[in-house]
């Protein structure tokens, strides 16, 4: 049986966060005709989330936009070399180098204050005596440094909500960088606190990525949705018709 021709768009949240994120922008997408897949990101690690997320993408029928917001950007990075995907988008996103870690791109620049906001607690690993460290953002700070432009009571609701990173993605090197292969474009959220906007600008000019600015908060999904769906329509439009690399 053939594969698909239409594009499937999935949807990588990040740190912190979860597929919720997109509530505002999935609507722009289904109302433009566009399928959308939303996963879970487990946040256990990069090498393993990219893996999840691949897993996703194969049991995809047809072409993928793969769309990662912020560390989402670090795992697309990984899991944009599988076959059926299309193009690259990046918000507010970690654009890794083969060899390169979150932390090693970051640390390139000033920090943004994230690094002053965050809360590392222990959590037990299946089969070892030594705990893992979740890393989360302080309740009272999360507002102001991921959505100072997004209603408060709903800031306030997502900073009790959020998904943890395990603090050894941070560290892990990306094996592979897909954007050497796959069309790419990205936004920078020019008023984020949570990642320098100059991480953004490095890594998307790095990869050669089309690239919009916007002025937003670090959660740009649901700041400024209409600007994140037409880049996203904007991938969909330019890959149409563009064989498999």
């Amino acid at each position: 049986m053939p594969r698909s021709t239409e594009p499937t768009v999935v949807l990588v949240h990040g740190a912190f966060a979860d597929a919720s994120s997109y509530a505002r922008v999935i609507p722009e997408l289904t109302a433009a005709g566009l399928k959308v897949v939303a996963p879970a990101v487990p946040n256990r690690s990069l090498i393993d989330d990219a893996a999840y997320i691949a897993s996703v993408i194969r049991a995809v029928d047809g072409p993928v936009i793969l769309v990662g917001h912020s560390y989402g950007g670090a795992v697309i990075t990984l899991a944009g070399t599988e076959d059926n995907v299309r193009a690259l988008v990046y918000l507010a996103g970690y654009a890794l180098e083969e060899g390169e870690s979150l932390g090693e791109l970051q640390g390139r620049f000033p920090d943004s204050g994230l690094a002053d906001a965050l809360v590392y607690t222990p959590f037990p690993v299946a089969g070892s005596t030594e705990p893992g460290t979740d890393v989360t953002v302080e309740v009272e700070k999360f507002p102001a440094l991921f959505a100072a432009d997004v209603d408060p009571e709903l800031a306030a609701v997502l900073a009790v909500s959020q998904r943890p990173l395990a603090a050894r993605a941070f560290t892990e090197a990306a094996p592979v960088a897909a954007w050497k292969r796959k069309p790419s474009w990205g936004l920078v959220a020019t008023s984020d606190r949570t990642i320098n906007p100059d991480v953004e600008r490095y890594g998307y000019e790095r990869a050669g990525m089309t690239t919009v600015e916007v002025d937003s908060s670090h959660l740009v999904m649901l700041a400024r949705p209409k600007a994140v769906a037409e880049l996203i329509e904007d991938a969909v439009r330019s890959t149409a018709d563009r064989p498999a690399p």
